[in-house]
């Protein structure tokens, strides 16, 4: 049974059995949040041939997960430090488990828009959980460092496992096994977690402000909502509103944060150029990373005709890549100033849109192969670099906060991805597309907003319609994908200039000296820079047979 909390906050020391247990137990939320990052776009093929959305609709289903996620991860953080953080690990398992079940059988676009923002809201409550529950396992520095080194590497293998388990419940289930597959992964942590991982909470924890959650929330919601409508109907007068009143509530966020003795969200952090550059250069790393995979994985199966198995093998290249990327530029960085690697890197990733966009957008395989190759390998090692100088710029007390901010801007990313490069995708697709004569308005309405949505209808149509509404929505799609590709390319050129001018300063380079004791996840599994340097020499003897004990193997003599 657990024990029963210390006056500090915390469960009594664990043994060393238990300490290996406890990591094992929390790697497995990881690795479900690293999964559910790649696999719904797989499923969103067979999403709008099932439930039949429209654009705005498919791009909600993708984004409103990211975007709840990000407008609480901060507070969430907070709300951990004073109930407790396994208390919440495990209310957030349980909400998310049940959750996911009633999103697997949502019976239209509108419940399942539903059930992936109550996704978002208890996935908020299970990744800052984590990492604060290892940190305060795991009290010997060398341990520490080993521990969070195999907890960042948990999402390389989310990451990679995504595409490939993705594709092949849908190959052999409906589009809501991929929902299903978190329940018995929590199930499990539920279970085990109480008796293997201590409780600990702050003691004295700061206030629990809620306006400035309220405000956090009212700053990224409009913005993003704001941007999805400019990219889908331009510069409207509700898109330009929705925006102002986004950036409205982030200026009294900001005041608010500078005000206060401690404040919700360390603003301050960003004076540092190391800083505020890492975490601009993140934030465009996973915008280009998500926008690909959105409609990359649309071509690979709507047009190539793969399955979603296949598709998925298909970016698997890349995913690998960029783990060996990881490694490879920790040596790297050690002999170039962070700020001319992550300008090299990010120049890799604009060639990965320029493959694209060159070979005309869609319908051939290996541009794809070699473009994701390229982009995962230069936003990869870039977004290594990058969290290691916006840990190291940030003072030892508050590395915490660092870290917060740093996941803020990934899953912030991840949803800007989806709102501009997929929303100019599907704008671009709505008006290219060209209807066949005989079409109901309800089919014309349906093909012209998704090119799922095309091959919904076309199915139900006689040969010579099917064939002209299919060619049509093929070549629209494929134009769409070009002007997006392009768009990528200055994204990630915006990325060589940030890093260039900001990240090139003498006083950024010196942080590349700097060694924190902490580290953020990345959405393709890079690990830190200062973890790699120590992983061979932290798995010493010691470390390996109190692995092999936890797992009841005798350690090799």
């Amino acid at each position: 049974m657990p024990t029963a909390p210390d006056a500090a906050g915390v469960d009594s020391p664990p043994s060393r059995r238990r300490r290996w247990a406890a990591l094992a137990v929390l790697l497995l939320p990881v690795l479900l949040v690293s999964v559910d990052n790649t696999v719904l776009s797989f499923a969103l093929p067979q999403i709008s041939s099932a439930l039949v959305p429209s654009g705005t609709q498919l791009l909600w289903i993708v984004d409103v997960y990211p975007l709840v996620l990000a407008a609480l991860l901060v507070p969430m953080g907070a709300l951990a430090d004073r109930v407790g953080r396994r208390r919440l690990l495990l209310i957030g398992s349980t909400g998310f488990a049940i959750v996911s079940a009633l999103a697997a059988y949502a019976p239209s676009a509108e419940w399942l828009v539903a059930g992936r923002a109550g996704m978002g809201l208890f996935g908020a409550m299970l990744m800052p959980s984590t990492l604060s529950l290892i940190r305060n396992v795991f009290t010997d520095r060398r341990e520490l460092r080993l521990a969070i080194a195999i907890w960042a590497a948990g999402f390389s293998a989310g990451a990679a496992l995504g595409p490939i388990v993705g594709g092949f419940l849908l190959e052999h289930f409906w589009w809501g096994s991929v929902f299903l597959m978190s329940v018995p992964v929590l199930t499990l942590m539920l279970v085990a977690a109480p008796f293997v991982v201590p409780e600990s909470r702050d003691p004295r924890p700061a206030p629990f402000d809620v306006t400035s959650i309220l405000l956090s929330v009212a700053t990224i919601t409009p913005v993003v909502y704001g941007i999805k409508e400019v990219a889908k109907h331009g510069l409207t007068g509700l898109a330009l509103a929705t925006i102002a009143a986004g950036l409205l509530a982030g200026f009294a966020f900001v005041r608010r944060q500078l005000r206060r003795a401690e404040p919700m969200l360390d603003v301050r952090l960003f004076a540092s150029p190391a800083f505020g550059g890492g975490v601009l250069v993140n934030l465009l790393s996973v915008v280009a990373l998500t926008g690909f995979i959105y409609f990359v994985s649309q071509d690979l199966q709507l047009v190539v005709g793969l399955s979603p198995v296949d598709a998925g093998l298909a970016l698997l290249p890349g995913l690998l890549a960029t783990i060996i990327a990881g490694l490879l530029v920790v040596k790297v960085v050690a002999h170039v100033s962070p700020g001319r690697v992550i300008a090299a890197c990010m120049s890799f990733a604009a060639v990965g849109y320029a493959v694209l966009a060159l070979a005309g957008g869609a319908g051939t395989l290996w541009p794809v192969v070699v473009g994701f190759v390229f982009l995962a390998v230069g936003a990869g090692a870039a977004e290594t670099v990058s969290n290691d100088l916006i840990l190291s710029s940030a003072p030892a007390g508050r590395a915490g906060a660092a870290s917060a901010i740093s996941e803020t801007a990934y899953e912030l990313g991840a949803v800007l991805g989806t709102a501009i490069l997929g929303g100019i995708m599907s704008a671009g697709y709505h008006r290219a597309v060209v209807m066949p004569a005989g079409l109901t308005a309800a089919q014309e309405r349906a093909a012209s907003e998704t090119l799922g949505g095309a091959t919904h209808v076309a199915s139900g149509l006689d040969p010579d319609r099917a064939g002209a509404l299919l060619d049509s929505a093929h070549s629209a799609f494929a134009g769409s994908v070009v002007i997006t590709s392009w768009i990528g390319v200055a994204l990630m050129l915006a990325a060589v200039v940030v890093s260039l001018v900001i990240l090139t300063r003498p006083a950024v380079t010196e942080m590349e000296e700097h060694v924190v004791d902490a580290v953020t996840p990345t959405p393709v599994g890079s690990m830190p820079a200062d973890a790699f340097d120590e992983l061979a020499e932290l798995v010493s003897a010691a470390d390996a047979s109190a692995i092999a004990d936890t797992v009841g193997v005798p350690p090799r003599r």
